[in-house]
């Protein structure tokens, strides 16, 4: 099978990955690819909906990259001791740990700041003379980033810095490395940890620390560690990519903003349903590595073959959505996979619709003519194939 080129080096990738892995789709559901660099950097990309759906919870495709054999010179980092790079029983102790925490009747007790955040956030932007700003730089960053802060406890942090630090591990450029960007990251989260159990406060983050399992099980330092640092990273840049890209979607069907602003009620939830499914935030999952050979979609992966299950070629399977590409709010959710499946389900989901749904019904009623600033130049798109949005969002009103 012939590799295939989808990585950002490929003309207009990251304005368009969907285009790209509707033709992948057209010629099955499942590909080996390469990302940049060379040929070893091969891994196979599942594009079908059902087909990832298999993909996030085969027992055959592991999440610890430890246990792959696939990277024996790597040393572990404290950052990586978390659930999402962990398989059972491991991690279904890891998740047993933070769900304990981390419930819904927390998530639901931040509804109120989450309103009073998005209002503080659009006061601001209502007072700027010009009457245009970037949508990221004034809303869909700092709302999540202020949440996802306060819940753990660290609204001291330098947002700029962790910022910088956050796109370099999730969106890494071709000619650059993500490595500094880990050891500072888990530098901060060291200092974070330890301060906290020293002056432990009410916030996610010391319950994590306090937190026992019936037998007396706990978080270990590095544990707590690897999870601040993906409950920091995936708490904040998923919805930052949900709102923006959400944004651009209504934008560029102005039917369909007209019906969700004439229906607010009855539209908002499943209008967000439909913008993770047209135009998630997350377009692959994370790496999985086969213990041994599996089959998907007919094709054989070999054992220790690095896979990646394509959220947003799943979100468009005409197989499974009538009119894939087309943006419709009243289309019924049907089971998309924008926050994974199976074990690694996204914790953080309730906190991200609910942020999505606040942030997009607030922006729609505090600015009835907000829209697209074509003065603000042209898009500048996220680099990459972990992540898909825009760096930034001109608008006016």
């Amino acid at each position: 099978m012939a590799l295939v080129d989808i990585t950002s080096s490929a003309p207009d990738f990251d304005s368009d990955p969907h285009s790209f892995y509707a033709a992948l789709r057209a010629a099955g559901p499942v590909h080996q690819v390469r990302g940049p660099g060379p040929e070893r950097d091969a891994y196979w990309l599942v594009v079908g909906y059902e087909e990832a759906r298999q993909a996030l919870t085969h027992p055959g495709l592991l999440k610890d990259w430890r246990n792959s054999g696939l990277f024996p010179d790597i040393e572990p980092s404290a950052a990586g001791s978390n659930m999402l790079e962990a398989d059972p029983p491991h991690h279904t102790r890891l998740r047993r740990l933070v769900a304990r925490e981390f419930t819904a009747r927390r998530v639901e007790a931040l509804r109120p700041r989450v309103q009073r955040i998005t209002d503080e956030l659009l006061d601001a932007m209502a007072g700027r003379p010009e009457r245009s700003a970037d949508l990221v730089e004034a809303l869909a960053f700092p709302l999540p980033m202020t949440v996802i802060c306060e819940l753990l406890g660290v609204p001291d942090l330098d947002r700029e810095r962790f910022r910088r630090w956050s796109n370099e591990i999730v969106a890494p450029r071709p000619e650059t490395t993500n490595e500094e960007a880990f050891v500072q990251l888990t530098l901060y989260l060291t200092e974070l940890v330890a301060e906290k159990a020293e002056s432990p406060g009410d916030d996610l983050l010391s319950a994590l620390i306090r937190t026992r399992d019936e037998d007396g099980d706990s978080l270990s330092p590095d544990e707590l560690i690897g999870m601040a640092f993906l409950l920091l990273v995936a708490g904040h840049e998923t919805t930052v990519n949900l709102i923006s890209n959400g944004v651009r979607a209504l934008f560029a069907h102005p039917d369909q903003l007209a019906a969700l602003r004439a229906d607010c009620d009855g539209l908002l939830a499943g209008a967000v349903e439909e913008m993770l499914r047209y135009d998630g935030p997350v377009q692959n999952a994370t790496y999985r590595y086969a213990a041994g050979d599996v089959e998907l979609g007919g094709v054989l992966i070999p054992s220790g073959s690095v896979v990646l299950a394509s959220l947003a070629g799943a979100g468009r399977d005409p197989d499974r959505y009538a009119e894939p590409d087309v943006f419709d709010i009243r289309r019924a959710p049907g089971g998309h996979l924008a926050f994974g499946h199976g074990l690694h389900f996204c914790l953080g989901a309730p906190l991200a619709r609910m942020e999505g749904r606040i942030a997009i019904r607030s922006l729609l009623e505090r600015f009835p003519a907000l829209e697209a600033d074509p003065a603000g130049g042209p898009l500048e798109w996220i680099p990459g194939t972990l992540m898909h949005g825009v760096t930034r969002l001109p608008v006016r009103w």
